[in-house]
């Protein structure tokens, strides 16, 4: 069973930067989305940003501008560049790889933007 593996969270300032990255054990085939969730304490789990392949990006709203997806294949991994950090990024963040018979997701990384 493939896992998909995150790393880069942690506390940060307001309007600095941080990179998560999300990298799959093994091969996925047919991958339809790779995309990044954030869930913040008392809300449900929401889109940040969306990497449909092989290279259309969407992003909610309040991250556009700031937040970056984009994929290293190479490497089996998918990446969120955050910038200009504020309070209100502050969630759990969870990866996701969509393909057409399987869903994987991250297990999560905590992400603090406080000063």
């Amino acid at each position: 069973q493939v896992q998909l593996v995150q790393s880069g969270g942690g506390l940060v300032q307001p309007g600095g930067s941080l990179r998560l990255s999300c990298t799959a054990s093994g091969s996925i085939v047919d991958i339809v989305t790779m995309g990044w969730y954030r869930q913040a304490p008392g809300q449900e789990r929401a889109s940040v940003a969306l990497l449909i392949l092989p290279e259309t990006t969407q992003y909610e709203a309040s991250v556009q501008g700031r937040f970056t997806v984009s994929r290293d294949n190479a490497k089996n991994t998918v990446y969120l560049q955050m910038n200009e950090l504020k309070p209100e990024d502050t969630a759990v963040y969870y990866c996701r790889i969509r393909a057409i018979d399987m869903n994987y997701w991250g297990n999560g990384t905590l992400v603090t933007v406080s000063s």
